[in-house]
């Protein structure tokens, strides 16, 4: 029969000593609770009532260690050298990784301890903290969204509630000043789209149809699309970044605090103004795009600008311009929950806000085509 001796505290020490067959002696010290200098007395006393066996292999578990500083890891560490010196194995398992850097500092200044290296867990275990980690994010997404719909009807319910210069702030911002940009990029795409489609026209004799090459493609696809791309880079982030240094700075709890909610006052407006304004920057990029498949249609087909504007006339209907149009507020709600939601899950840190920060670019953009592939392939169902 194994013989087993035990002595515990709330946050102590815990000396489990087992016979084997053989008739060697393996004891087992399990440590738990604070370890640091509020509790450093109290653990030295329990420590001293602790009788270890003369001989045998000894295992020190630190995975029931809450906090460990200086004061603790040098109790344990005389600890641990007193057991040491009485021969036998000496193995320690279950330490954090900042705590076995602590200790290793201790033993590089002291007795030598034999630390295990970081156990790496198999790649089933990985696949499955990836997978959990992925569910777990997604319903807090989707605990967000609802939180925000919910904010956002209660607003629109009581208009007066609304944070009006807020939203034109917003509206300034991912809007008016993102103007230049957005034109330059939508002209470019237009003058891109037009020069690798002339060749191709050339040789059918089919100059004219550059003008259907050029205004489909940017009104029912490359337009709002294009311009979801660069808000997202732009303000989805800026949001994240905003929200997340006032989460550092401890902003958010304040707001709490003094009763205002977080989701009224940071997230209703930038909703509302992206809302506002992805309609108005696609149909601004539409015109700029088509410009600058004009200005390459004249230049290299030969198309006058008055042939332009007649053919497009004939190419463009009605349901083309809307399918393109209807894609923007979506986008825009996408746009800017997801970089909201990521500056809600900024940590302490200043690398924490870097870390949400790109993780909301690349998951709205991921996002933004991703829908677009959803719509294309709804309006192909639908025939439009």
């Amino acid at each position: 029969m194994p013989a087993i001796t035990t002595m515990s505290t709330d946050f102590g020490a815990e000396l489990t000593a087992a016979s084997r067959s053989s008739g060697s002696v393996t004891s087992e010290l399990r440590c738990h609770g604070n370890w640091s200098v509020h509790t450093v007395a109290a653990l030295e006393r329990v420590l001293t009532q602790l009788r270890w066996p003369e001989s045998g292999d000894a295992v020190v578990d630190g995975s029931g260690i809450t906090a460990l500083d200086t004061s603790g890891a040098w109790l344990l560490h005389r600890t641990i050298a007193e057991r040491g010196a009485r021969g036998g194995k000496l193995r320690l398992q279950g330490f954090r990784a900042e705590f076995t850097a602590l200790l290793q500092l201790l033993a590089a200044r002291g007795l030598p301890l034999q630390v295990p290296t970081a156990r790496v867990p198999p790649w089933l275990e990985r696949v499955g903290r990836r997978v959990w980690s992925g569910v777990t994010g997604f319903r807090g997404y989707l605990a967000f969204v609802g939180e925000s719909a919910l904010a956002l009807v209660s607003a629109l319910r009581h208009p007066q509630r609304l944070r009006w210069r807020t939203i034109l702030h917003n509206v300034q911002i991912a809007g008016v000043d993102a103007l230049p940009i957005t034109g330059l990029l939508s002209f470019l795409m237009g003058l891109v789209i037009a020069y690798q489609g002339a060749d191709q026209l050339q040789r059918f004799g089919a100059n004219i149809f550059v003008v259907d090459l050029v205004s489909l493609a940017m009104l029912r696809e490359l337009s709002p699309l294009l311009t979801a791309i660069i808000i997202a880079g732009r303000s989805g982030s800026a949001y994240t970044a905003q929200i997340g240094t006032m989460k550092v700075t401890e902003e958010i709890d304040a707001l709490r605090t003094i009763g205002v909610g977080a989701q009224d006052l940071l997230v209703v407006p930038k909703v509302i103004a992206l809302v506002i304004v992805m309609p108005l920057l696609t149909v601004y990029t539409d015109v700029t795009g088509v410009l600058g498949g004009m200005v390459m249609a004249k230049l290299k087909l030969g198309v006058g600008f008055e042939a332009f504007f007649d053919r497009l006339d004939e190419a463009i209907q009605l349901s083309s311009y809307w399918t393109g149009l209807a894609k923007a507020p979506v986008f825009a709600l996408i746009v800017a929950l997801v970089g909201c939601y990521r500056g809600f899950q900024v940590g302490g840190s200043a690398d924490s806000v870097g870390a949400q920060t790109t993780m909301s670019v690349v998951q709205s953009i991921f996002l933004v085509i991703v829908t677009d592939a959803l719509f294309s392939i709804v309006f192909l169902w639908l025939d439009l």
